[in-house]
């Protein structure tokens, strides 16, 4: 345990922005999840109404470097690809 008062309010500080980026983690993975739900069950159309949300939750959780922002472009790459891809 720390003894000097800066690092006690450095562990708390800690304890609180990782609550935090668990709740931003388990966003990013559950909208996923729902975006890869509606592409392998067919459904294209909810897909594409999906997808300015999937685009928007994605950038919010890079910015706040979760995930980093090239990682984010290329899962919404890849899904857009998937989405054309089933609608032909």
């Amino acid at each position: 345990m720390p003894n000097i008062k800066s690092a006690i309010r450095r562990v708390k500080k800690t304890k609180a922005q990782t609550k935090i980026n668990r709740i931003r983690k388990s966003k990013y993975k559950s909208v996923i999840k729902e975006m890869q739900t509606f592409i392998n069950s067919g459904k294209i159309k909810e897909a594409k109404k999906f997808l300015p949300k999937f685009h928007s939750q994605l950038m919010k959780i890079a910015k706040t470097r979760i995930i980093s922002k090239k990682t984010a472009s290329r899962k919404i790459s890849r899904v857009t690809l998937q989405i054309k891809k089933k609608e032909k």
